[in-house]
């Protein structure tokens, strides 16, 4: 008798479409802040007070105050995306978790994308805080444009994948935010963030082109202040470019099992 032979079983992983990658990633994040969401929220809104608070002692024309409060709200979203992010791709290193989700069919800038979002989302109230504390402590009007709508995220964005980068290749969690810091810091002192253009040496204004956050600033002011004008076409655009090329190198250079 003819011993049976059975077909060889293939185990093959099937990819979800990205829309639904990235909707199950981001109910694993933020199911990751149910206890410590409130917390979140509080350090994301007391540090932007301070800063309008300690910044206005300094500034006392309009321009200045109105720089003071669009400057402070990028600092939460452009810069304290970019810890969050590097911090949580430490902790995710450390722990195992990247090498868990090395193992299942997704794509990394997903992870990173659901990464940011649900960061997005949890510093929204805080964002909103900010903003109306400054505009009625500093006596700056506000009138938001529907576009500030896409302009917040945008102003979030750009410094994700430098964050995954950071976080999955520094060697300790201090380094990480050692870099962080040092990015933080030279970016926001290079171009018009926090101080507008006329008090700022030429060559800070020319390096500002190469910062995310000087383009950052700009479409909040346009969008949360006014008017607006021609250059917010341009500061979308170049949002955008900095976050697709930051994706793109977290998808490229980002190793799962980095140790």
């Amino acid at each position: 008798m003819q011993p049976k032979i059975f077909p060889a079983i293939r185990h093959e992983r099937k990819q979800q479409p990205l829309l639904a990658q990235l909707g199950d990633l981001l109910l694993i994040e933020l199911s990751n802040w149910r206890w410590s969401w409130r917390m979140m929220v509080l350090t994301g809104i007391i540090a932007p007070l301070l800063g309008i608070i300690s910044l206005s002692a300094f500034s006392h024309d309009r321009e200045s105050l109105t720089y003071v409060l669009t400057g402070n709200v990028v600092l939460s979203l452009l810069f304290g995306n970019l810890e969050k992010v590097q911090t949580h791709f430490v902790f995710m290193r450390q722990v195992g978790t990247l090498d868990y989700f090395a193992t299942l069919p997704i794509r990394r800038f997903v992870l990173i994308l659901a990464v940011m979002l649900s960061f997005i989302l949890l510093s929204l109230p805080s964002v909103v805080v900010t903003i109306l504390f400054g505009s009625i402590f500093l006596g700056i009007p506000i009138a938001p444009n529907p576009l500030i709508l896409l302009i917040l995220p945008l102003c979030a964005m750009p410094l994700a994948g430098v964050g995954a980068i950071i976080g999955t290749y520094a060697r300790t969690p201090e380094e990480a935010g050692s870099i962080s810091l040092l990015l933080t810091l030279s970016m926001l002192g290079l171009g018009p963030v926090i101080i507008p253009p006329d008090h700022l040496p030429q060559f800070l204004l020319l390096l500002g082109h190469l910062s995310p956050a000087t383009y950052a600033a700009s479409a909040l002011r346009q969008t949360l202040i006014g008017p607006i004008t021609g250059q917010l076409l341009l500061d979308i655009a170049v949002l955008l470019g900095f976050s697709l090329i930051s994706f793109w190198l977290a998808a490229r250079k980002m190793d799962w099992r980095q140790q």
